[in-house]
């Protein structure tokens, strides 16, 4: 009897004991389940759009906006302010004062100030900032304005200018010559409205003396009108051929 029971109870513990490990699978497929749909949930955030860097990005050279990759124009000329006359900016040189206790620095600035219609005038200014010294300079410059004679957008006639020891030839050019001059002078003949000429520095190159050469010569032209005048003839009188037709006599 004791035989034949045995194995009955030996097998109990086999019976109860396979629901159990029927049941283990069963845990880990229901979390595999589960993770999915929980991992939306503690997903991270995704980060803010950033604009691509490099050219026309942020911090790229060539966009045109605001930001720092942006064009910045800066130049040593101010042309057309609000009353419509061109300053140009000739030179600007240190300069020092000797004191007791050492030296002192400031700024000389020559200026060229015109409208681009035949008038213009040139002045220079002195004072301990670049920015003040020119100002100087301008207001100075626009006080000097004087009218030169134009034919077309050239000038009447061939001519020297002298000043200390510089000296400038100035000669008519035809149209589409353009202004064919060195920095100083040129400043001088674009802020008086000259389009087409010839210029040849004779003399000295410091610019201060370039300039009032120049402007020696330009103010020294003179149109056929206004010799006739002069002697009392009639202008078909004198024996004139213009390098372009005059519009300011």
């Amino acid at each position: 009897m004791t035989d034949e029971k045995a194995p009955e109870s030996a097998s109990a513990p086999e019976s109860a004991s396979a629901p159990e490990s029927a049941s283990a699978p069963e845990e880990p497929a229901a979390a595999a389940a589960a993770a999915p749909e929980a991992a939306p949930a503690q997903a991270a955030p995704t980060p803010p759009h950033r604009p691509p860097r490099g050219p026309g990005g942020r911090g790229g050279g060539g966009g045109r906006g605001r930001g720092r990759g942006g064009e910045r124009r800066d130049s040593g000329e101010r042309q057309r302010e609000g009353d419509g006359l061109i300053e140009n900016v000739i030179a600007i040189n240190r300069v020092a004062k000797v004191v007791k206790g050492g030296r002192r620095f400031g700024f000389n600035a020559l200026v060229a100030v015109g409208d681009g219609q035949g008038h213009v005038g040139i002045a220079t200014g002195k004072a301990n900032e670049v920015s003040e010294a020119v100002r100087k300079a301008v207001e100075a410059a626009r006080r000097k304005m004087l009218e030169i004679p134009l034919t077309g957008g050239t000038i009447p006639h061939e001519i020297i200018g002298d000043h200390g020891a510089g000296r400038v030839l100035l000669k008519p050019a035809a149209t589409g010559t353009g202004v064919i001059a060195g920095g100083p002078v040129r400043a001088v003949l674009e802020c008086a409205g000259v389009r087409d000429i010839l210029t040849k520095s004779l003399g000295s190159t410091n610019p201060h003396n370039m300039v009032r050469a120049a402007l020696d010569g330009l103010l020294r032209l003179t149109t056929p009108r206004r010799v006739a005048r002069e002697r009392g003839i009639e202008v078909e009188a004198i024996p004139y051929k213009p390098r372009q037709e005059a519009t300011r006599g």
